[in-house]
């Protein structure tokens, strides 16, 4: 159906209008991190600082250990990214080839788990880190992370395995492959971009996520970045704007960058992905 030109400036209009939408707190976050004391404190706020100044990023870095939390995170958010995939892979092989019940009821479960509110499992993975002996570690955060990103990789990647044509498969057990040969030579290779987005959606999880990280770790230098930007928070609800975005406005910037680069895979994966040879 063709649109008229009418109808065609209006979505463009709604894209645009929903991008600036989305791009205005991240606009109004770096606003403010280049702002001084006496502009945050103004009646009549505005957009581009008058007297922008680097002194927000200084204080950051001199009152709190950003780049110990930084790095926490970082290791955190990776190590949770390369286990969720590793282990949602051939799970998600499995799954989406053999469709039985157990199968069926396996998806509906994952869809389900999705559901339960944070307060109902900090409990249960408290006592099974205490015994363990994981609790105020980094490697326990990562385990936690893994659980609550596993679910949702493995739905995600469910779909992008039942959209590789069956046939590859067999041509590749006619010549003799097994199916962990055929996992990882034929289906791993063409599940790249379904994979790198999964990775990228436990990576920005683990990253931002708070509430795990504030309960499991206890001493300063175990913290990730979330928890240290509430130190940023003083009593009676005080809170120090300028250093609280400078901080801010860098805790966002690796997500950012991460999906910056590897953007184009993913959308290229899915068009070649698209189109029938």
């Amino acid at each position: 159906m063709k649109t008229g030109k009418g109808a065609r400036a209006g979505q463009y209009l709604a894209l645009l209008a929903y991008l600036v939408f989305l791009a205005f707190p991240f606009l109004w976050l770096l606003s403010t991190a280049f702002k001084p004391p006496r502009e945050l404190s103004s009646l009549h706020p505005t957009w581009i600082p008058k007297d922008p100044t680097f002194a927000n990023f200084r204080q950051a870095f001199d009152e709190q250990p950003l780049l110990d939390a930084a790095l926490n995170s970082l290791v955190a958010a990776v190590g949770a990214a390369v286990i969720a995939v590793l282990i949602a892979t051939p799970m998600a092989y499995v799954m989406a080839r053999h469709r039985t019940r157990l199968a069926k009821a396996a998806t509906g479960w994952v869809v389900v788990s999705q559901a339960f509110p944070f307060v109902l499992l900090i409990i249960p993975l408290f006592l099974v880190l205490k015994n363990l002996r994981l609790i105020n570690s980094v490697p326990g955060l990562i385990m936690v992370y893994v659980v609550w990103a596993l679910p949702f990789a493995l739905w995600m990647l469910v779909g992008y395995v039942r959209a590789v044509p069956a046939e590859l498969e067999e041509a590749a057990a006619v010549d003799g492959a097994g199916k962990a040969r055929t996992l990882v030579s034929i289906i791993a290779p063409l599940l790249a971009p379904g994979i790198v987005a999964t990775g990228l959606f436990a990576f920005i999880s683990a990253w931002n996520e708070f509430f795990f990280a504030l309960v499991l770790l206890k001493t300063p230098e175990k913290q990730t970045l979330p928890v240290v930007l509430t130190h940023f928070l003083g009593a009676e609800g005080a809170v120090e704007l300028g250093p609280l975005a400078a901080a801010a406005f860098l805790a966002t910037l690796p997500s950012l960058v991460i999906f910056a680069i590897i953007q184009k895979r993913i959308t290229g994966g899915m068009l070649a992905g698209a189109v029938k040879s």
